[in-house]
């Protein structure tokens, strides 16, 4: 198994990218500890992962809160005996198909602030207990970055911003923890369909343009995102650090 005895955190593990990644890192043997704001749909992903005899903890954490992550990544090490896969796929909120010069400027920032200080804190808790042990991967999930056109028909408000700054936290995190034997890498999408859930406001309208972006004639599925990342955390990747892993099905071309 590409993750055995191996100890991951997924903060918003109860999201649809959260929950497919943390059963995907079960079944390949890891220990998963699911974090976000809500134990009820927290211990639902738990509970699915234990009966399919994978091994799930959960933890109600802010992970807007210093205190609260550095906290929970401390008992994580505690008990488990180390932290070696961090991985941050929490959503951001948002405010779109909004011009530039109609938005609010809480509603342009909302996004960017959900992504700097939530990425820089959960990669800073990882990164202090993977140090000592030379070891560990830090991930993120984000869209294109500092690659992604516009979207001339779209308005993405201030979604783009947040990702080219998850972009460059990701560049330097990875010059700063090479030398200790750390990683980080992040997952690039155009978007999951799957993901949006039914009933959401624009849904069909938004899985088009995914689904019209892509080479492949389809976006990628969330069990696929969740095989990808448990290769990129996996050993078998231990020469990928400072990089992009494109699972956009070809929206995005390198």
């Amino acid at each position: 198994m590409l993750l055995e005895d191996k100890n991951a955190v997924i903060y918003g593990g109860a999201g649809s990218i959260g929950s497919a990644t943390a059963r995907a890192f079960a079944r390949e043997g890891a220990r998963v500890f699911l974090a976000g704001r809500t134990a009820e749909t927290l211990d639902a992903v738990a509970e699915e992962i234990r009966a399919a005899g994978g091994k799930a903890d959960t933890a109600v954490v802010d992970a807007l809160d210093a205190r609260a992550v550095d906290e929970h990544a401390d008992a994580v090490a505690v008990e488990a005996g180390g932290l070696d896969v961090s991985f941050n796929v929490i959503a951001h909120p948002y405010t779109h198909e909004v011009p530039f010069q109609e938005m609010q400027v809480d509603d342009f920032l909302a996004p960017v602030e959900v992504a700097v200080r939530t990425t820089f804190l959960t990669a800073r808790a990882a990164a202090r207990h993977m140090i000592p042990k030379r070891s560990g991967v830090i991930m993120a999930f984000g869209g294109p970055g500092d690659r992604g056109a516009p979207l001339r028909d779209y308005y993405l408000g201030g979604t783009q911003v947040a990702f080219d700054a998850i972009e460059t936290m990701r560049r330097q995190f990875s010059v700063e923890l090479g030398p200790h034997g750390v990683r980080f890498v992040t997952l690039e999408s155009g978007g999951v369909p799957e993901s949006l859930p039914e009933g959401f406001d624009g849904r069909e309208k938004i899985v088009e343009m995914i689904d019209g972006q892509t080479l492949l004639g389809r976006a990628a599925r969330l069990e696929e995102v969740g095989s990808v990342a448990a290769f990129v955390a996996s050993d078998q990747a231990r020469p990928m650090t400072a990089a992009t892993v494109n699972v956009s099905a070809g929206a995005l071309i390198d």
